[in-house]
């Protein structure tokens, strides 16, 4: 698979087909994460999508893509730890179509209740979600499904438009910190910030618990990472995607790794000064800026609460400081 990079065009008509489904996520600069940080911080919003994250952005534009190709397959298939496959099986469910997620064991009770909710049938596998991933590619060849990736050019069609909301909100952030799961959310800030000429640097953000593109790009090529994450669900990747990093490769300004104590504590901050739910992957971002905030003064900073989708039980040992 050879992915290319959305243009401007691309964008604008993936938001065409993104609003028919909900309106512009919300961007603001918070007075109190600002305060905290020592410098103008923005935070875009998607936790306010109907699934509590950026995912289904690109699932709509993906399965919009094969509707206008006429090629809607009769089955899907795919897998995620969560966020992804609600995206799927939204979109499918959009369009008639049956669908089919692989998740590990172990995988995120309410996530798992919300695919259900979508219409998906769920499949348990593996114990991490390369193993779930590759179990999903075989049913799909088995049962002659449609194998939906986790990362391909019609899904960072959909997945950039949150980006273009934001610099075009908030044209003047210095740097932009985002998390990276298998890639699409990161490659898709790459894309909106190319098309709309920003001078923006961008950050990559991974858990210091799955590092497989840190170490991948300071290899030079796809290195495998053992993962042993337990909060940050929506990084826990074990090989990168070889197409994703050869984009970061060219346009990231550095890799920041975070803990996944430091992201217990962004999400408790995150909560505190904006009372916002962020999953795991979700708070990254920040963490990652409060982990540079001496480097940071005088800029303006922008990240992304990108997932909501936390256990609730998860969540009230993360606030209480008792757990993950």
């Amino acid at each position: 698979m050879s992915v290319t990079l959305p243009t401007l065009a691309d964008i604008e008509d993936a938001a065409a087909v993104v609003y028919r489904a909900f309106g512009p996520t919300p961007q603001h600069r918070w007075a109190l994460l600002s305060e905290r940080l020592g410098t103008e911080c923005w935070l875009k919003h998607e936790n306010h999508t109907p699934v509590g994250a950026f995912k289904i952005r690109g699932g709509l534009t993906y399965f919009d893509a094969l509707a206008r190709r006429g090629a809607l397959p009769r089955a899907v298939i795919s897998a995620t730890r969560g966020n992804h496959g609600q995206s799927v099986a939204w979109a499918a469910r959009t369009h008639g179509v049956p669908c089919t997620i692989v998740v590990p064991h172990g995988n995120s009770v309410e996530k798992n209740a919300a695919m259900r909710s979508l219409g998906a049938a769920l499949i348990e596998h593996g114990d991490e979600f390369q193993v779930a991933r590759e179990h999903a590619f075989a049913l799909a060849a088995e049962h002659g499904a449609h194998m939906v990736p986790s990362f391909h050019t019609d899904l960072l069609r959909g997945v950039a438009t949150a980006w273009w909301e934001f610099f075009r909100a908030a044209p003047h952030l210095d740097v932009l910190y985002v998390p990276i799961g298998l890639g699409s959310g990161v490659c898709s800030a790459i894309a909106a910030k190319l098309a709309l000429g920003m001078k923006t640097r961008i950050v990559g953000v991974v858990s210091a618990h799955a590092t497989t593109y840190a170490d991948s790009l300071a290899a030079g090529r796809v290195v495998e990472a053992a993962v042993s994450t337990e909060l940050a669900d929506g990084m826990a990747c074990r090989v990168a995607e070889a197409d994703a990093l050869a984009i970061l490769a060219r346009e990231l300004d550095h890799v920041v790794r975070v803990s996944d104590a430091e992201v217990a504590e962004a999400m408790r901050m995150l909560f505190a000064d904006t009372h916002n739910v962020a999953e795991g992957a979700g708070a990254a971002g920040f963490a990652a800026a409060w982990q540079e905030r001496a480097a940071l003064r005088g800029q303006v900073v922008g990240t992304t609460l990108s997932g909501a989708n936390v256990d609730s039980a998860r969540f009230a040992r993360v606030l209480a400081g008792t757990g993950v």
